[in-house]
């Protein structure tokens, strides 16, 4: 997303560029004004950082997953694989202010998948669950152009069913404790007009710190039979967005996001007795996911959107349209 700048033009005479670089600080010095005007929900990708002391923000996110095609290990894309796996998902983050630079949050996850004459989950399933810890290292100074850093420390608990699964559709967790941070940065600018460009950007890290015990079918993708144990691989995400306010309520969001992870490490017997020892492949994808927001109130809003994934290796290809209502109490 880009925001277009006024430009400077005077009939019949020239102005210096120290003298319009002059007009443009100028004109991006009310800093305080517009952000305490501009309401936000925050996008679809980024994370939000802390909230305000004794204030609860509940955001549940819908989205649809349909694959659309595949990259293979040389980045090359190719048609979908049969029959296409699909999903529901709500996503629904829980954070609490407990004080004025410390939030906790949670997250619940539901899942849904099916593929077309190939299974389906049992119903709805509940997925792994990330709890995270927000310290704000910064406290921003729009005024001497200083953002908010905050940090993330955090784990995701193995709450999703994994093994002895009655169909594959159903393996939605790890079985494994991952341990993850981040570190994120907010920052606010006041463009001509009076319209406010907020940019995030942030970086994720994310490891297991125990293995899976695995039986019979697991979301590792084994069979019937098998015994053994199971670890999914590094990955994380770096990202930044962008929210352009169109007015006080109405906002144009952006994000742009690489995700990379390591391939999941597998040991154990099938079967019929034979030792298997393997590692997934490790894949990457970019995304670009393009939203509006609508916020009736400070305390209330909308964000509807897509995310796109556009490139990538040894991962599918995807449209995943989403929603998602942001509110504080």
């Amino acid at each position: 997303m880009r925001a277009r700048l006024k430009q400077w033009a005077y009939a019949g005479s020239r102005v210096s560029v120290k003298k319009a670089f002059a007009c443009f600080l100028a004109s991006t010095g009310s800093f305080a004004s517009a952000h305490a005007d501009q309401w936000y929900t925050g996008s679809l990708v980024s994370p939000s950082g802390t909230t305000r002391e004794g204030v609860l923000n509940v955001e549940p996110y819908y989205s649809y997953s349909q694959p659309l095609g595949s990259f293979d290990a040389h980045g090359r894309a190719g048609p979908a694989s049969h029959p296409m796996q699909r999903m529901f998902s709500n996503s629904t983050l829980w954070k609490y202010g407990i004080s004025q630079d410390f939030s906790i949050q949670l997250h619940t996850i539901v899942d849904y998948g099916w593929k077309h004459a190939d299974g389906h989950s049992h119903g709805p399933k509940t997925g792994d669950v990330p709890f995270d810890l927000i310290y704000r290292l910064v406290r921003p100074d729009p005024k001497h152009y200083i953002p908010a850093f905050n940090l993330f420390v955090g784990m995701i608990f193995p709450t999703g069913d994994y093994k002895k699964l009655g169909d594959k559709q159903d393996g939605v967790g790890s079985g494994a404790y991952v341990f993850r941070f981040a570190l994120t940065e907010q920052s606010t600018y006041t463009l001509p007009g009076n319209h406010e460009l907020r940019l995030r950007v942030w970086n994720w890290f994310r490891r297991a710190v125990t293995s899976a015990k695995l039986t019979d079918v697991t979301s590792y993708g084994t069979a019937h039979g098998f015994r053994g144990r199971g670890q999914p691989g590094m990955s994380g995400q770096t990202g930044f967005s962008l929210e352009y306010g169109l007015s006080q309520k109405w906002v144009l969001a952006m994000d742009l996001a690489r995700d990379w992870s390591n391939g999941s490490t597998l040991r154990g017997h099938d079967s019929n007795g034979n030792y298997i020892h393997k590692t997934g492949s490790a894949g990457t994808d970019w995304q670009i996911a393009p939203a509006f927001e609508y916020n009736w109130n400070p305390r209330w809003g909308v964000i509807v959107g897509s995310a796109f994934y556009f490139a990538g290796h040894n991962k599918s290809i995807q449209v995943s349209p989403q929603f998602a209502v942001n509110a504080m109490f």
